[in-house]
């Protein structure tokens, strides 16, 4: 639980822990924003919390665990609970695992929240507006910031069971999206990390319709959307993009160095069969060849992508075409998970579920390919000039971002020695060595 600001002694104050993606962590800064609105204190401490909040995580099994145990250690330490999230769309699950808990809601529930709060802890009299920042209360540094763009998914994964807790894509108008980015760059956010559930399908259930920023009509779809954001003074980084055709148009911004060159598209795997079961679109050689054109287009094009293995059915020749995939493609950046049934997905009444012990070795055997080819591509970046966001600053060092690394997933840049730099400072480096994830480097003085 963490204290975003000192309230005086006699306010309500309220406990909150914040669990799952970033889409989940925006969830949580706009539940505190409106508890702050509303005069309520935070305490980073069950003893000193009136009322705890948790915004859960479901999406696999380990989080749906993780979620409870954090239910239940509030249960224990404090006693008053309310849970919100994906994994009180399993309203049933939470209250047969807890049924002390005060009140269940679901994911992005922002008002349903705010109405268990009230009946359970009632917000003091009198505007608090003055506790509140221009830019709302954030869980991320004061440097960069998530921006949430849409919620819900169209697609029908059969690993995935994202629709039946958020619901299907709802797109948020471009003047409002773009009105928030400029607020969180003026309040001094020098990354905005756009994020969604399906970041390329922005603006589809709208049909596209026409929007107004700053009495400039938008089209509301991601290629306008990352132009207008790509003017404001600050890196733009895009995440969860769906690989639908128009994802090409986004290259030349990036070639332009209008957003930054980095494409973050979850692919989940390279055989055809396996996609096909997967409800994925099922085209690898199709998908090398765009990544070979968006090279071309774009020579310093970082892509990062994620995959399952051990998905049911899958066989060796289907994980080997993936890790002939992974040879011939070079991604930068890869993540990957061993399958685990998810309840309520399609995908659990596949045949042919593979043993725990032949996906784990098969996640093994994938990043280890992996890691060979991440530390030959960073290797090439030593001699080569950078410029960096300054993470953290320590004594004996400088932890710091390349535009190839987003925050808490990718690696970093780490400059040596004691400099007079902040968070948020951009400088520029040279590369000195590489290791399978992180970079060193020293500060160009010139």
């Amino acid at each position: 639980m963490t204290e975003i600001a000192l309230v005086p002694e006699d306010l309500p104050k309220i406990g909150f822990v914040s669990l799952g993606c970033p889409k989940a962590t925006v969830d949580s800064e706009r539940i505190l924003t409106q508890l702050r609105a509303e005069g309520y204190g935070l305490s980073p401490t069950y003893d000193g919390a009136d009322l705890v909040v948790i915004n859960t995580c479901g999406f696999i099994d380990a989080a749906v665990e993780e979620s409870l145990e954090a239910i239940g250690e509030a249960v224990s330490e404090h006693g008053r609970v309310i849970v919100t999230g994906c994994l009180g769309a399993r309203a049933d699950l939470v209250r047969e695992t807890h049924p002390q808990v005060l009140a269940v809601t679901g994911p992005h529930a922002y008002a349903e929240v705010m109405k268990a709060v009230h009946a359970h802890l009632p917000p003091p009299q009198g505007s608090f507006a003055s506790l509140l920042p221009p830019q709302g209360i954030k869980l991320t540094p004061r440097h960069f910031a998530y921006l949430k763009i849409s919620e819900g998914c169209n697609h029908r994964c059969s690993f995935c069971i994202i629709p039946s807790m958020r619901g299907d894509l709802v797109s948020r108008p471009i003047g409002e999206v773009m009105q928030e980015a400029e607020r969180l760059v003026d309040a001094g956010v020098r990354e905005l990390l756009v994020v969604s559930q399906d970041t390329s399908a922005y603006g589809l259930d709208l049909r596209y319709r026409t929007d107004f920023w700053n009495a400039r009509p938008l089209r509301t779809d991601i290629e306008t959307l990352a132009r207008a954001m790509g003017g404001l003074p600050a890196w733009v980084r895009l995440h969860y993009v769906y690989p639908y055709p128009h994802v090409d148009t986004l290259i030349p911004l990036m070639a332009e160095g209008r957003i930054l060159p980095y494409l973050d598209v979850p692919l989940q795997h390279a055989s055809p069969r396996v996609l096909k079961a997967m409800r994925r679109p099922a085209a690898s050689e199709k998908v090398l060849g765009r990544i070979e054109r968006w090279r071309e287009i774009c020579p310093s094009l970082v892509i990062r992508s994620t995959f399952i293995v051990g998905f049911p059915g899958e066989t060796e020749d289907d994980f080997k075409r993936l890790l002939n995939f992974l040879e011939a493609a070079r991604l930068d950046r890869v993540g990957c998970f061993a399958y685990s049934p998810v309840d309520g997905a399609t995908a659990n009444g596949l045949p042919d579920q593979l043993p725990d012990r032949l996906r784990e070795e098969r996640l093994e055997r994938l990043m280890a390919v992996q890691a060979g080819i991440s530390r030959e591509k960073l290797a090439e970046r030593i001699g080569q000039r950078l410029t960096v966001l300054v993470d953290e600053v320590e004594e004996d060092g400088v932890i710091a971002r390349s535009y190839a690394d987003a925050p808490e997933i990718d690696g970093t840049v780490i400059v040596p020695g004691s400099w007079e730099l902040d968070p948020g400072d951009f400088i520029e480096v040279e590369v000195t060595d590489a290791q399978e994830h992180d970079l060193w480097a020293r500060p160009v003085e010139d």
